[in-house]
């Protein structure tokens, strides 16, 4: 099947290159001649375990290509995916500029049906905005090409998005044209061929489902984030306590683990867009997820505060090692990382750091600037030298079994601040090192 996907993006390029996996023939558009020129060089504009490689095979083999010609990225795709940004405005609510663009070129080169699928994270209604902006510009045309608007959000956890796509737990898709439905249940028929696990919706409900499994992982997290401090205070230990929770098949144990607050470019961001959705349509106050979000923003400060109520408010002559960069493993995105209001608390207070992340280094440099307090190292041990102590922000791989003699005898003073709970507190303190964690 003939597929465009409009945006390189996270979801996009993801998208384009398992769509072309199974055989089908996909032109991605990107008005960014630079992302272009990077994958048509072989390179990847984001990192995504297995993703660099999918694209390379399929490029190679003809199934996969790359333009910033809009005219035949239009004419190409019975199926027209709209995958753009939609980032947050000054209020909140999502900035729909670049889909509503997509849709008017869609409308404006379309000379034969076409089937328009929302794959961007969008609110509820985008759908009627992107049909009528179509409808606008076939009626500037004098034309009644037929087409089809369809919701089929994403649901791909950064790190594990490859396996997502390929392996779905479900495909939601929002659409009253059978023809439509018809041709999505083609395109996913290749990923679910053990069972069926595609769900035919009405398009808002198919919209508000995105925004509502993130809004919920998000509950779920900040809650837990709460209860680790209130653990603390009581002398509790929250991972006792989220083992005895998550033995309650009710509740289960995926995403009860607390830390220093989420981050990335989807919960911050559908938090948002969902309280400013309900405020604007409905005069909702969303109690429930203002309260999250107010959690979650705090919960970021939670590693500063632990810093500081052992060195003092003014840390002016300190030096600390930062491990972990990127809001979660196995992905160089730093959009509302923790670790940026770390850093942000330990310069503001006279600090100092050395921070090392396994493959957010880029990003970093590029977010941080070249802010003369902050070095970067090449590996983690090297982080430690001259350090007061570690802080640990972000649970990747390679930091759950470190040399603690090691740590021990890099550090000034035996300490770290771990915000993801990823050692033993007995063993790590029995070493000699004092250990501070979330809840325990």
């Amino acid at each position: 099947m003939k597929i465009t996907v409009v945006g390189t993006g996270y979801v996009g390029l993801v998208s384009g290159a398992c769509l072309s996996e199974v055989g089908n023939d996909v032109l991605c558009l990107d008005v960014n001649p630079d992302k272009i020129r990077v994958l048509e060089e072989g390179g990847i504009p984001i990192f995504e375990p297995g993703l660099q490689e999918m694209v390379q095979r399929n490029v190679a083999a003809g199934r996969l290509r790359f333009t910033t010609d809009v005219a035949r990225a239009v004419h190409h795709g019975t199926i027209q995916f709209i995958a753009v940004g939609t980032p947050p405005d000054e209020d909140g609510s999502a900035d729909m500029q670049y889909v509503l663009a997509a849709a008017r070129n869609i409308g404006r080169l379309m000379t034969d049906y076409k089937v328009v699928v929302d794959k961007s994270t969008v609110p509820v209604g985008t759908a009627d905005r992107v049909q009528e902006a179509i409808a606008d510009e076939l009626r500037k045309r004098g034309v009644q090409t037929p087409y089809a608007v369809v919701s089929n959000p994403e649901f791909l956890k950064e790190g594990a998005a490859v396996e997502d796509f390929m392996r779905p737990d479900r495909i939601i898709v929002g659409a009253s044209d059978e023809q439509a439905v018809h041709l999505m249940r083609a395109i996913y028929a290749p990923f679910q061929r053990n069972r069926e696990r595609l769900i035919v919706t009405d398009v808002r409900s198919a919209e508000l489902t995105k925004y509502a499994a993130n809004a919920m992982l998000a509950t779920r997290i900040s809650f837990m984030n709460e209860l680790a401090n209130l653990a603390e205070v009581l002398g509790a230990d929250i991972e006792m306590v989220r083992q005895g929770m998550g033995s309650d098949p009710r509740i289960g144990h995926h995403f009860l683990y607390p830390g220093a607050g989420y981050g990335g470019s989807c919960f911050p961001k559908d938090v948002k867009a969902l309280i400013k959705t309900a405020a604007d349509q409905g005069g909702l106050d969303l109690k429930v997820l203002t309260a999250v979000e107010a959690a979650n923003d705090a919960q970021k400060h939670v590693l500063g505060r632990k810093v500081k109520q052992r060195f003092g408010e003014d840390l002016e002559g300190r030096h600390f090692a930062v491990w972990g960069l990127a809001f979660k493993p196995n992905t160089d995105d730093m959009r509302e990382a923790p670790s940026l209001e770390l850093i942000a608390d330990l310069l503001a207070s006279g600090a100092t750091a050395t921070v090392y992340d396994p493959v957010a280094m880029h990003e970093a440099q590029r977010v941080l600037g070249k802010e003369p307090r902050i070095r970067y190292a090449k590996t983690p041990n090297e982080a430690l030298e001259d350090a007061d102590a570690l802080v640990i922000v972000t649970e990747w791989k390679e930091f759950r079994s470190p040399d603690f003699d090691l740590i021990k005898q890099r550090l000034k003073q035996p300490l770290i601040i771990d915000g993801r709970n990823l050692y033993d507190p007995a063993l790590v303190r029995g070493m000699g090192i004092d250990y501070l964690a979330i809840g325990r």
